[in-house]
């Protein structure tokens, strides 16, 4: 158990900037306290001690602020930054890795109790601040989820989704797909549908060129072609 807490408080030193000693982590972080105190309520709750389980979980929720059923299943170095408003609902899976900020709601849409309702977050995701999953479809190995997206269905491995309802965006900067984005932002990101508008606007302006030039050619034809008036075919009488 110690060799697990000394990894995550590792993990955590590594992505959060702010922090600056072990004993910080571990005194002042309520992402580590809460991830703690879920695997006690998971324990409860593998062996049918349910309400023991819930119990735990609310106490947890007092003390940080941060909602994990004690059904969600957490993975190592998970890191749950600020954490405050965080929301992990029972059929939750969250990978090794994952690091998720303040105010992410990993929910369900189903209704339908024993059912997969919520997300699986695969190995290395990193989900923005106020971002909700809501679904109990897949978000792929590395995938990043921007701050406030509302994400409704499966994502890639390695893709950064962004908007309400997000879509996959592209970097210029393949490099930074091996790089760990606070807050899952990615600079330089490429929005594919703004760029296919752009790509659209444009062919209709290159569209409204040929067809100006065209309808000058046509102006010119028809003054070329035009017959001669009489006075100038049978001379001035």
């Amino acid at each position: 158990m110690f060799s697990r807490l000394r990894s995550d408080i590792a993990c955590i030193l590594e992505r959060d900037p702010a922090a600056r000693s072990t004993w910080e982590v571990l005194t002042c972080y309520p992402g580590l306290h809460a991830i703690y105190i879920h695997k006690l309520a998971h324990w409860f709750w593998l062996r049918k001690l349910k309400w023991l389980g819930r119990f735990t979980s609310h106490i947890g929720r007092w003390l940080t602020g941060i909602e994990i059923h004690p059904g969600a299943r957490i993975g190592s170095c998970v890191f749950i930054d600020h954490g405050m408003g965080v929301v992990i609902g029972e059929t939750a899976e969250v990978g090794n890795g994952c690091t998720i900020y303040q105010g992410v709601t990993l929910g369900g849409t189903s209704l339908y109790p024993g059912a997969k309702r919520h997300p699986t977050l695969g190995a290395g995701v990193i989900v923005g601040a106020g971002a909700k999953i809501l679904g109990g479809f897949a978000v792929g190995d590395g995938a990043r989820v921007g701050a406030n997206s509302v994400v409704v269905k499966e994502v890639p491995a390695g893709a950064t989704v962004v908007g309400i309802p997000a879509r996959v965006v592209e970097s210029k900067e393949a490099e930074q797909a091996a790089r760990f984005a606070a807050y899952a932002v990615v600079q330089e990101q490429t929005d594919p549908y703004a760029k296919a508008i752009q790509q659209l606007v444009e062919h209709s302006q290159d569209l409204e060129r040929s067809l100006r030039a065209l309808q000058a050619r046509m102006a010119e034809l028809e003054r070329e072609d035009r017959p001669l008036p009489r006075t100038q075919i049978g001379g001035t009488r």
